[in-house]
């Protein structure tokens, strides 16, 4: 028995009994899927509402590990995030069911979207809606944001300086910069708890991130279009960091550059559907997908691009539950962290410039402050409604 226990493979510490059943959160995660705007700000803003403050089902430990960890790692955070706090207390069955529950929602509306695209030829009614829409997120994100930042930076002046860094650097290059990730959670940790072989002047290192295998995979015009696709997509889900923020250029320049699958117009339509559809951004690719093959070719970016981000978080999981209580690592999780809010912060700077564009979307991103500063149990949806009737009935009168 002493042999079967022993392996190269750290295991998580048994986990506490958890004050929640596994559907119980898989029904949360479903719920955030189907109503949940905003974006990875917006979403990763709820779940720490929601499962930290309010519910107390996830400790405040736990969330930032796996904001960690997401941020760290390729892919949408928000969906990394979400499995990860499937994984806390459920581990392998409690992150797969997770996962599927969060994206499948906003994957089945973009597929119905898509299909009336097709059907109908375009959907202009998306100015309108977005124009509403668009500022009402902004308002929504802003408060999450705040939120973050007043939880996970506090007064920590160290933590303040990686925060503004990162923020500055997100505006300025309007995407998220990797490595700088790793480079606050060195510099917290080596500050805070330095490790032994610094202070000896060893030359041993801790290996605190998953780095991708997979590589020297290269789409030929020969290849059937959903090998195609699925190769594309999975170099998307694979290799670029910042969830939605960064893998619209990425997306871009191989869909409408490279491979010509769809021209401006529709790439421009497949972003907006993104953005007023609830759950993770990148869910655009589900999409992208049904514009070049239909259900098979929107299955197909959806699973390629969501099975690396999966693999990204389990994998990497039970070092960060086995090693995650360990000073080195909380001050490098404190880094990464404060790194992670910043860059946040910023994306709501970038994403503000593109939807506040006049005084209506100025007022409506201030009303939705204010609301939900005023009314802390107000549903996010019911703004978000109401700011898509407006955008109906006030977008073309703005624009005739």
């Amino acid at each position: 028995m002493s042999n079967l226990q022993q392996t190269d493979i750290p295991q998580a510490p048994a986990a506490e009994r958890p004050s929640y059943t596994l559907w119980q959160l898989v029904l949360y995660m479903l719920r955030l899927g189907t109503l949940g705007f905003g974006g990875p700000v917006a979403l990763a803003g709820y779940m720490h509402r929601d499962l930290v403050d309010t519910r107390k089902w996830i400790t405040d430990a736990d969330y930032k590990e796996g904001l960690a960890l997401a941020q760290l790692a390729p892919g949408p955070l928000a969906a990394q995030l979400a499995i990860y706090l499937g994984y806390v207390h459920y581990r392998i069955v409690g992150a797969t069911l997770v996962g599927i529950a969060f994206v499948t929602p906003s994957f089945l509306m973009v597929v119905a979207l898509g299909w009336a695209y097709v059907r109908f030829g375009g959907l202009t009614w998306m100015q309108s809606v977005f124009y509403g829409v668009g500022a009402a997120v902004i308002g929504i994100i802003a408060i999450s944001a705040y939120k973050l930042t007043n939880k996970s930076v506090g007064k920590d002046k160290l933590l303040w300086v990686i925060y503004l860094v990162l923020a500055t650097v997100t505006v300025v290059t309007e995407s998220e910069i990797a490595w700088l990730f790793l480079a606050a959670g060195i510099v917290v940790w080596f500050w805070r708890a330095p490790p032994k072989w610094l202070r000896q002047g060893g030359l041993n290192a801790l290996a605190v991130t998953q780095v991708p295998t997979v590589g020297g995979i290269v789409s030929t015009v020969d290849w059937p279009l959903l090998t195609q696709i699925g190769v594309f997509f999975a170099k998307a889900g694979a290799f670029v960091f910042g969830s939605g923020l960064a893998i619209v250029p990425f997306l871009y320049g191989g869909v409408v550059t490279e491979h010509h699958w769809l021209n401006d117009k529709q790439f421009v339509d497949a972003v907006a559907v993104a953005m007023i559809t609830p759950g993770p951004v990148v869910i655009t690719v589900g999409f992208i997908g049904y514009l070049v093959a239909g259900l098979p070719g929107a299955s197909v970016a959806a699973l390629g691009t969501f099975l690396p981000c999966y693999l990204f978080t389990v994998i990497p999981a039970p070092y960060f539950k086995k090693y995650g209580k360990r000073p080195g690592i909380i001050a490098f999780v404190d880094g990464v962290t404060a790194a992670a809010v910043g860059a946040i912060t910023g994306a709501v700077i970038v994403l503000a410039k593109r939807s506040i564009i006049d005084l209506p979307t100025v007022l409506l991103a201030l009303v939705t402050v204010a609301l939900l500063w005023k009314f802390k149990k107000l549903p996010e949806p019911v703004i978000v409604v109401g700011a898509a009737l407006i955008g109906l009935v006030a977008y073309p009168f703005l624009r005739a």
